[in-house]
């Protein structure tokens, strides 16, 4: 395989389109525990949600999916979801808000650049809620490069950090 240009160092992810089961059910989720904001909603079809007053940054449809279930283990398709939680005390709040609506965590991760919550939304979609730590504490071998690890988190440290959060 052959090394083509490097994509644009601006070039972002925008946002996500997910199938989904029950559309109230999945904005039950994302907007109500997770606390995105509806920017639009298409009948019983189709929603638009955000963070911010963004467009969108998550996408859910009934389109192909309403009724449907997760699709089996060992299966391809998407793996998760990572929302990105502009400090840590913001991914504490999403964190307390996660265990107050007495949803399970799959995982809690520290790896390095990042501290990760893994979870499911209802539909059995992985979401990871992230922070990334500043750059200049990012780990690095000793040839330079970057060095991630996955450790685990400590939750009740992160939770304690909630206090500081700003809308």
């Amino acid at each position: 395989m052959s090394q083509s240009p490097a994509v644009h160092a601006g070039t972002r992810i925008g946002h996500v389109h997910l199938k989904v089961a029950d559309l109230d059910r999945a904005l039950g989720f994302y907007c109500g525990v997770l606390g995105f904001e509806l920017m639009q909603r298409m009948g019983s079809g189709a929603a638009f949600i955000s963070a911010g007053g963004y467009h969108h940054h998550i996408g859910l449809n009934t389109w192909e999916s309403k009724g449907g279930s997760p699709p089996p283990p060992g299966t391809t398709g998407l793996f998760h979801t990572a929302i990105l939680y502009p400090t840590r005390p913001a991914l504490a709040d999403a964190l307390h808000r996660v265990l107050t609506a007495g949803i399970a965590l799959d995982g809690a991760s520290d790896h390095g650049v990042s501290e990760a919550l893994y979870l499911r939304d209802p539909d059995e979609n992985g979401v990871e809620l992230y922070w990334d730590k500043p750059k200049e504490q990012w780990p690095l071998g000793p040839d330079g490069k970057l060095a991630m690890f996955t450790k685990r988190l400590d939750v009740e440290g992160l939770l304690k950090q909630r206090g500081g959060v700003m809308p």
